[in-house]
């Protein structure tokens, strides 16, 4: 989760309700004699400069380029002077993802400034590689106009894929500004519930320990000395058959936190395979549910709490009190 950070000074998406324009640019260019003998994604890379080489050796490679008419697809087929190039440029997957999807989302509350969101196990908060379509941004595009006005479309925090639970969404720019300085100020309250690998000897800790890139894994986060200051509360609920329960606070938002924090103490979360924990009970993903969140209205400075209750498959694992 990421919880900090300024807000854009634009918008990440203004037209985002233009479908149906998807016509693609087409360029065409003649072999020059500077350029006989060289490759071809190099002499489209001169048809097309303002795109990275790679983006235009996958259009290459999907069949997009042309070579006298016909079809190449092979980025260092060698060209010939004289013969003619066609181009067509099309879109990049990042540069679509910023669209209107309708999507069920699970609302727990909302009014004109904000939504809370229970959001399920497997659905991705904002758009990334490998997955541009089919996340909860653009499912908010689709659920109300004014998330097209608002940078990230209101999100001011996340859950990772597989992490189940609530989420406060903006829906006006006040709202979003109040909700993010809130959070960095650590106004914002946010537990988990979680079974950790292993029989945790400590009743209650508090884990401070900085959380940073792993440096041998650019997938994973770890314990590092120039990592971002993290603290997470635990509070140790039950042991069962080598299986921990616990009840997790977040002082802090940094990525992959409690996940990072419990496998440094030698416990990771049960079915969390990035950090080490091993599939038991059942679970099959990492076993993390943001069940309780609590903050002051960001308009009216209301006290609002809520909680939600564990999704299927970590109640089905979770011990019995």
């Amino acid at each position: 989760m990421s919880t900090s950070g300024p807000l854009a000074a634009e918008p990440i998406a203004t037209e985002v309700d233009d479908p149906e324009d998807t016509a693609h640019e087409t360029r065409e260019a003649t072999v020059s004699a500077g350029q006989h003998g060289r490759r071809l994604d190099r002499c489209v890379v001169s048809m097309a400069p303002e795109f990275s080489r790679s983006h235009l050796q996958s259009l290459i490679e999907a069949g997009h380029v042309k070579v006298d008419g016909q079809v190449q697809q092979t980025a260092s087929r060698k060209v010939r002077i004289g013969q003619r190039l066609w181009l067509e440029l099309v879109p990049t997957a990042q540069s679509q993802a910023f669209h209107a999807e309708p999507m069920t989302l699970a609302i727990v509350y909302e009014d004109q400034h904000l939504l809370v969101i229970d959001k399920p196990v497997g659905l991705v908060v904002h758009p990334a590689a490998g997955h541009w379509s089919g996340t909860l941004l653009n499912g908010l595009l689709s659920h109300h106009r004014g998330a097209a006005e608002l940078p990230r479309a209101g999100i001011v925090h996340r859950l990772d894929k597989d992490t189940s639970g609530l989420m406060v969404v903006a829906k006006t720019l006040p709202a979003m500004t109040a909700l993010v300085r809130s959070i960095a100020a650590r106004e914002v309250d946010r537990v988990y519930l979680a079974l950790a690998t292993g029989a945790v000897p400590w009743v209650q800790a508090s884990v401070e320990a900085p959380v940073g890139r792993d440096p041998v894994s650019r997938l994973r986060m770890a314990v590092v000395a120039s990592g971002k200051a993290a603290r997470t509360d635990v509070l140790r609920l039950a042991v069962v058959d080598g299986v921990t329960a616990l009840r997790c606070k977040l002082h802090t938002g940094r990525t992959h936190q409690i996940r990072v924090h419990l496998a440094h103490k030698g416990f990771p979360l049960v079915a969390d395979a990035l950090y080490g924990g091993r599939p038991m009970r059942g679970m099959q993903r990492q076993a993390l549910h943001a069940a309780e969140l609590s903050f002051k209205h960001p308009i009216t400075d209301e006290p609002m709490h809520f909680t939600t209750p564990l999704p299927a498959d970590l109640a089905a694992a979770w011990p019995s009190p």
